[in-house]
C-alpha cells in the first residue's frame, strides 16, 4: 500500500521532516511504501502566471537537492510532478481520484497541518477524509510542528538566510544550508592578494544568502551534494572562508560567489562543489587599497578558523 503526503518541500527543513515521519510510520503500520508527492516548480508561480502576474522565487532546494533529501530522511519514493495550470484548475477531489487513486494507487494520505491543495483552496480537512471514502483513500492529518512556538516555514528560512542569520537557518532546517554549484574561471584577483579564490556558479534557482564574508565547510565532487548524516561515507571536507558580493575594492559590476580553501593547493576548474554555510563573519565592504582588503582576510581567515574548530551539525 502506498502511504502519501502532497506539498512543494523547499528545503525539506524541521516542519518538513516532521510530517514526513508521520508519514513513514503510517508506512510501517501498514506494512506500505512512505511517498511524497511534489513538484518540480513553486504552485504558486503558476497560480500567479494563470493571472497574467510573474513570481520569481529563489529556492533553498533545486529538484535534485530535494528528491536527495526527501529519500535521506527515510522517504522511499519520490513523484516530482510537472506542475502546469491545467493542474491549477484541478479541484481536490479530481486531484485525488486521477493523480493519486488512479495513477499512484495511494492508499493512505497524510495532510499537513492547516494544509489545503486543490482549486478551491476553501475546502479542508474534511473534506478530504469525505472524498477519501468515495475514493478508497483514508486521510490522515499530521500533528503541527513548532519551533520555540515559531511555526517553521520555508519562507522564515529565506528570510533568516538573506539577513545572514546562518545559526537560526541551521535550526530551522535541522541542517548546514548549502549551495551546490561548479568551480569556474573568476578573476583570479585572491591569488595576487595571497588568498587563491575557487569562483562558483550556482543554478540561478538557488537562493544565495547576503552578501558578506561566511566560514564554510566544502566537499569536492560529491557523490551526493548534500550534508550527510554519521554511518554514510561522506566525502572530505575543507574548511575555507566564502565572499558573496561585489568586489567593491575592485569595482566589481557582478556578483560573485568565491572560496578561498584553507591548506588547499589544486587545480579545481570544472569540479562540481558543496558549500555548506557554518558561519557569517561580517558584511562586504570597500578598503582603501588592496593591502587593507588583505589586512581584513588575515582577520577573516583566524576568526573562520577558529569558528571551524568548533564543529557543527550534519543532518
Amino acid at each position: 500500500m502506498k502511504v502519501a503526503t502532497i506539498g512543494f518541500f523547499d528545503g525539506v527543513h524541521k516542519g518538513h521532516q516532521f510530517l514526513l515521519h508521520q508519514v513513514m510510520e503510517e508506512a510501517k503500520k501498514v506494512g506500505g511504501t512512505a511517498m511524497c508527492v511534489t513538484f518540480d516548480c513553486a504552485p504558486r508561480m503558476v497560480v500567479e502566471q494563470t493571472k497574467g502576474r510573474e513570481l520569481s522565487m529563489q529556492l533553498l532546494t533545486t529538484q535534485t537537492e530535494k528528491t536527495l533529501l526527501l529519500h535521506q530522511v527515510g522517504i522511499e519514493d519520490v513523484k516530482m510532478l510537472h506542475f502546469t495550470p491545467e493542474m491549477v484548475k484541478m479541484s481536490a477531489y479530481v486531484f485525488m481520484d486521477k493523480v493519486l487513486k488512479q495513477t499512484m494507487d495511494v492508499g493512505v494520505l497524510v495532510i499537513g497541518y492547516d494544509h489545503r491543495f486543490g482549486h478551491n483552496r476553501e475546502e479542508g480537512f474534511e473534506d478530504y477524509v469525505r472524498y477519501g471514502e468515495k475514493l478508497g483513500i483514508r486521510v490522515v492529518q499530521a500533528q503541527a510542528y513548532e519551533e520555540d512556538f515559531i511555526t517553521v516555514s520555508s519562507s522564515l528560512i529565506r528570510e533568516t538566510l538573506l539577513q545572514g542569520r546562518i545559526a537560526d537557518s541551521r535550526k530551522l532546517l535541522g541542517y548546514d544550508y548549502f549551495i551546490d554549484g561548479v568551480v569556474v574561471n573568476g578573476f583570479k584577483v585572491g591569488r595576487k592578494l595571497g588568498y587563491p579564490t575557487a569562483n562558483i556558479e550556482v543554478p540561478t534557482e538557488k537562493l544565495i544568502p547576503c552578501d558578506g564574508v561566511y566560514a564554510v565547510q566544502a566537499a569536492l565532487n560529491p557523490s551526493l551534494t548534500l550534508p550527510q548524516g554519521e554511518g554514510k561515507r561522506n566525502p572530505p571536507l575543507y574548511n575555507g572562508m566564502l565572499n558573496i558580493g561585489w568586489r567593491p575594492t575592485f569595482n566589481g559590476n557582478r556578483r560573485t560567489i568565491e572560496v578561498n580553501l584553507f591548506d588547499f593547493d589544486g587545480n579545481i576548474y570544472s569540479e562540481h562543489i558543496t558549500l555548506r554555510f557554518i558561519d557569517f563573519l561580517r558584511p562586504e565592504q570597500k578598503f582603501e587599497s588592496p593591502e587593507a582588503l588583505i589586512r581584513q582576510l588575515a582577520i577573516d581567515e583566524q576568526k573562520a578558523r577558529k569558528v571551524l574548530a568548533k564543529g557543527q551539525c550534519k543532518m
